[in-house]
């Protein structure tokens, strides 16, 4: 167990004070795990990222069950949600049925799932990327009509494992195109974890070359190759103030099988907190909740600071 007061907040110029952490370790964290994960448990898992001060938390996938088994339980899943007050839980949304079950058990807050790369949205959802675009049009258009929060995602955005490296430019287009159908935010995905600090710094960059303002602009990163907390520190030094975790690092990607975990919530608020940046989150008992999924899902967790606050559980 680390000492109190440990990390020592020591604030560097030019971040931003406050960072809102959209926790994804119930969707994108659980979706790739082989054994199904209780209903009950999943559940259990949100209520107490809550308990913890998560105030996003991506709760689950209105996917076909075929595609994703383990989210097949949405619709059992939500309604056991509801007794959180002032909790965030958006939900995927594939297509238009996907956000017709999201509606039909109150949803206010989707996700529409895009690629930069063809050879990816070939890969998911078994369609150029244009297509992929004209099918997300009207979901995006009807989750507005509900007066619902949309969030689009975007894979891909710093290397493919077919293509390789990705164009700033081919980013930037399928950026503009979902905002311009009417996203409110966009998640830059590093699905892969490619990335390097760089690379963030340009995609940034050219995104508000091309009239995309910084606050619209979350990122998304896999510590493939140990860069998640590297380029994240790079897209806070360019105003980013929306970061993408997963709780215990859980998570990988179904159809990029060399993804990898996903940045760890805990790693990432324990920088944040050293940087004195406020994110409203309980380290502790995220760490330890963190310890108990490990501990259900039958292996130690991958996050550096859930095994140093809580050797014991490990």
């Amino acid at each position: 167990m680390t000492a109190a007061g440990l990390p020592m907040a020591v604030p560097a110029e030019g971040l931003p004070p406050r960072v809102r952490i959209h926790e994804v370790g119930a969707r994108d964290g659980l979706q790739n795990e082989k054994g199904i994960v209780p209903t009950e448990i999943k559940a259990e898992f949100v209520h107490r990222l809550a308990d913890a001060g998560l105030a996003t938390i991506e709760a689950t996938s209105f996917v076909h069950p075929k595609w994703v088994p383990q989210l097949a339980d949405a619709e059992q899943l939500f309604p056991l949600l509801g007794d959180l007050q002032g909790v965030h839980l958006p939900v995927l949304v594939p297509n238009e049925r996907g956000l017709d079950r999201a509606l039909a058990l109150g949803a206010h807050r989707v996700a529409v799932f895009a690629s930069a790369t063809e050879s990816f949205a070939k890969a998911n959802l078994n369609r150029t990327v244009d297509e992929a675009l004209a099918m997300f049009d009207p979901v995006v258009s009807r989750a507005r009509e509900h007066r619902l929060h949309v969030r689009g995602y975007l894979s891909m955005c710093f290397g493919d494992p077919w293509e390789g490296p990705v164009p700033v430019a081919q980013v930037v287009r399928v950026c503009r195109a979902l905002l311009d159908m009417g996203c409110d935010e966009l998640s830059l995905g590093d699905t892969i974890g490619v990335a390097t600090p760089g690379h963030v710094r340009a995609l940034l960059a050219e995104l508000n070359e091309e009239g995309v303002p910084t606050d619209r602009v979350g990122v998304h990163f896999h510590d493939t190759y140990g860069q998640a907390l590297a380029n994240t520190f790079a897209a806070l030094e360019h105003g980013v103030t929306t970061v993408d975790a997963s709780a215990g690092g859980l998570g990988g990607c179904p159809y990029a099988k060399s993804a990898t975990g996903n940045l760890a919530t805990e790693d990432l608020v324990w920088m944040l907190q050293g940087l004195g940046i406020d994110t409203g989150v309980d380290l502790g008992r995220l760490s330890a909740t963190s310890a108990w999924m490990a501990g259900q899902l039958g292996r130690p967790s991958p996050s550096r600071t859930v095994r140093a606050l809580t050797p014991q559980e490990q």
